[in-house]
């Protein structure tokens, strides 16, 4: 049996191995465009950051180990430039000697993965404006800096590697600012999460253009005009295009592959594509999202290195399964770490889904331990049924720990009331008796069980000033004192009990407090006492940032930044 695969990086090196582990007697030829296999992608900006200090790091393999312990022929500088699948055959440019040959196979593996995606703007290709997808990208990138010592970059997207190149970048002393249409950085979060993101970058000096469309580039006095859709343009020593990444799908679509959500690959849950013997895996397929059943790309090396393992299970004889991807992510923010699993608020609601949140404030570790510091975890669960869907933290240690916990969850179909009863490992320096995700599902089960009512953040607007319902602030007279909602009265929950007789019976009483535990406790004195009682979602401390956010975005150009 003969395999040629197309791209020696994720999905495609790991297709190799394991197909090499299961036949010995296959014959296996990887071309590769770039001149790099089996590199770590996403830590590319790590080595710009000089974090990671020797670039041969940043290569799992080279064509030669790679050999030595696979007998696999790994052709880098290689470029497949047509598929024939009537043929069984690929022709390849050797991008090196310009030869042009003909390269017949067995089977077929697509792992050409994702190209970032190029706007058709104007100056696009100055030698100041720079894209991050390859080792080469990376290492142009670090040359420059090098050489020129940039002061200042703009990046024109906020995703992973517009977060991660930021970090990297600040950290060498640069100005950075990022600009992006979209309001939020990090679009898996929903924009209360990103909040804290935002705050974060903030915090460490990278200025935030939120909102702003990039129209064009233009080299001005050494450095680059960021020209923007009515606003004054921003200027740079570089520009890195971190926009997002498209399918690099041009050979499937000329081989008469089927094609799906911008233009990516569609496969079955083998890895099958539309042409028999052709297979195709990574950031380049159009996958399931296994919370929602919808057709989704999700560009992340976890599924990319899973689908190649699939592949090679089902080229060898056996039937493996890629039962979709969930969307599990965790992100390096300075400090602090971001993770979410699943789907959020935002998209469970496009997808239809009748959803609910809670929205916690817990400790990292427990609280009499030195060193514990709060994460804000969001958890989205469907109504009536109690499915878990989704969830979001942001925090600093711990975040990654819970949100694997919460993955997992998702996976095994858990309900978010289940939470309450995973049994998780407890000491002091590492957690609480009662983990933040069980107490995720202990205010789940309190509201399946009548226990809780809540109010929510979209609900402020709409809550009566006239009256008809009270409006109550949990917290002590200093925490209040520094900042509180206009309307919300002041009872510490420690003399709510003294003071019920100045809440008048018959009213709703909307209650918040500084993370929602004081509040929660109000509420049940509140209800014991013949009150209808509402608890705020996340606390003041939630409200506030997500408030002042909002606000920085309408009114800072960017961050402020002067026009």
């Amino acid at each position: 049996m003969k395999v040629v695969i197309i791209g020696g990086v994720a999905g495609g090196a790991t297709a190799a191995a394991r197909i090499r582990r299961l036949d010995e007697q296959a014959q296996i030829l990887v071309f590769e465009r770039s001149g790099y296999i089996s590199y770590a992608n996403c830590g590319l900006p790590y080595y710009i950051g000089d974090v990671i200090h020797d670039k041969e790091e940043l290569t799992l393999q080279t064509p030669e180990s790679f050999y030595a312990r696979f007998r696999v022929e790994m052709k880098v500088r290689h470029e497949v430039t047509a598929i024939h699948p009537d043929r069984k055959k690929v022709t390849v440019k050797n991008l090196e000697g310009g030869e042009i040959f003909e390269e017949s196979y067995d089977k077929l593996i697509l792992s050409p993965g994702a190209k970032p995606t190029q706007p058709r703007l104007p100056g696009v290709g100055l030698d100041k404006v720079f894209t991050l997808r390859t080792v080469e990208d990376t290492l142009r990138i670090r040359e420059f800096i090098e050489r020129h010592h940039p002061k200042s970059a703009v990046l024109a997207g906020g995703g992973f590697i517009g977060l991660e190149l930021a970090e990297n970048l600040r950290e060498q002393g640069m100005e950075v600012t990022i600009v992006q249409r979209p309001r939020q950085l990090m679009n898996p979060f929903d924009a209360d999460m990103a909040s804290f993101i935002h705050s974060q970058m903030r915090k460490h000096g990278v200025r935030l253009a939120l909102g702003h469309t990039v129209e064009g580039f233009e080299e001005r006095e050494g450095g680059v005009d960021i020209l923007l859709k009515e606003e004054a343009p921003l200027h740079a020593d570089m520009v890195i295009l971190a926009i997002g990444v498209t399918p690099d799908t041009g050979l499937a679509k000329e081989a008469g592959l089927e094609l799906g959500i911008k233009g990516s690959i569609v496969v079955n849950d083998r890895m099958e594509t539309s042409v028999p013997d052709i297979y195709a895996a990574g950031d380049a397929v159009q996958v399931k999202h296994s919370v929602t059943g919808e057709s989704a790309l999700i560009s992340l090396a976890g599924p990319a290195n899973k689908q190649g393992r699939i592949i090679a299970d089902n080229i060898c004889g056996g039937d493996s399964r890629y039962f979709g991807s969930q969307g599990s992510s965790v992100i390096k923010v300075f400090d602090m770490t971001a993770a979410t699993t699943g789907i959020n608020e935002t998209n469970a609601r496009k997808a239809g889904l009748d959803v609910d949140t809670v929205i916690l404030s817990p400790m990292s570790h427990a609280g009499y331990y030195p060193g514990g510091r709060v994460m804000t975890m969001k958890v989205v669960f469907e109504k009536g049924t109690y499915r878990l869907l989704g969830a979001q933290i942001v925090g600093y240690e711990g975040v990654d720990k819970r949100i694997d916990v919460l993955a997992t969850a998702i996976h095994a179909g858990m309900s978010a009331i289940a939470l309450k009863d995973l049994d998780l490992a407890y000491a002091p320096p590492y957690s609480s008796a009662k983990d933040p995700v069980n107490m995720a599902g202990f205010l789940v089960d309190n509201i399946a069980g009548g226990v809780l009512r809540q109010w929510h953040l979209e609900d402020l607007d709409k809550l009566p000033r006239d009256g008809s319902v009270t409006l109550l602030d949990t917290r002590t007279v200093g925490e209040y004192s520094r900042g509180h909602i206009e309307g919300f009265r002041n009872i510490p929950v420690d003399e709510l009990r003294e003071r019920l007789d100045e809440i008048g019976k018959g009213k709703p009483v909307y209650v918040m407090c500084q993370s929602g535990l004081r509040s929660y406790i109000s509420c049940r004195i509140l209800e014991g006492s013949g009150y209808e009682a509402y608890n705020f979602a996340g606390g003041y401390r939630y409200y506030e940032s997500v408030v002042d956010d909002r606000v920085l975005i309408e009114t800072a150009f960017p961050c402020g930044m002067d026009q």
